[in-house]
């Protein structure tokens, strides 16, 4: 609802922000974007949960529904600034937008479009790489221990490596490019899927018990939506 709202304002307004430097064509097409990125987010549960057992595939698929609920909390009240604040030391973002202070439809700097805009699009980013994860420990991880390991990822691992990329950090200084989240998200998510195997180990009854995928046709319907996602995951980005 929110992302349909900024975008009927954004036509509606078209005239008096391209007097503020920002295209309302630019900002409708990140907005259409963000909401097919957000689509994935429920591709990625529907994905893994026809992938595991019949009695896991409710809470594997709730994972990803988690996801967006407490990702977006995180990312409002101090993600999006440790990402995107002022550079410090080329580490970390500052404290310039804790709780989204000063984000609003003025241009965001170098780009065309509102702040509030870009921090909704990236938001989709931070959501959907902490989903992509949730593959390496479905079926074996209580949904408390799920909560607490997606919050301290998304701050500890995520929020400075996109700091480092996209926010001014020390890779972006290096000149280091990242159009679609190929390290922010790829790279961060799959080292971190592989090392949260590694720790937690397989399943119990593995190479013993049956564990065939329960439900195949699932699998593909998360497969499509992904794929139908990623034209604004890349084209948006």
């Amino acid at each position: 609802m929110l992302l349909l709202c900024l975008l009927i304002c954004s036509l509606l307004t078209g005239p008096a922000l391209a007097q503020d430097a920002i295209n309302a064509a630019d900002n409708a097409w990140v907005l259409i974007s963000a909401a097919l990125v957000l689509i994935m987010i429920p591709g990625v549960g529907l994905f893994y949960g026809g992938m595991v057992r019949k009695k896991n595939a409710i809470s594997t698929i709730i994972f990803s529904f988690a996801i967006m609920g407490i990702i977006s909390l995180q990312w409002i009240l101090c993600g999006y600034s440790l990402a995107f604040g002022h550079d410090i030391g080329g580490l970390i973002g500052g404290l310039d937008y804790l709780g989204l202070s000063g984000v609003g439809m003025e241009a965001k700097e170098g780009l065309t479009i509102p702040s509030l805009t870009f921090m909704i699009f990236q938001a989709m980013f931070a959501i959907i790489t902490v989903s992509l994860i949730t593959g390496s420990y479905v079926e074996r991880i209580k949904f408390s221990s799920f909560l607490v390991f997606s919050l301290a990822w998304a701050t500890l691992v995520y929020d400075p490596v996109a700091h480092w990329v996209w926010g001014g950090g020390w890779l972006a200084q290096m000149g280091a490019l990242d159009f679609a989240g190929g390290i922010v998200v790829h790279i961060t998510a799959g080292v971190s899927a592989l090392a949260v195997a590694l720790v937690i180990g397989a399943r119990r009854g593995f190479g013993t018990d049956p564990m065939e995928p329960h439900n195949i046709p699932t699998t593909v319907m998360g497969a499509a939506l992904l794929w139908f996602g990623w034209f604004g995951f890349n084209a948006g980005s």
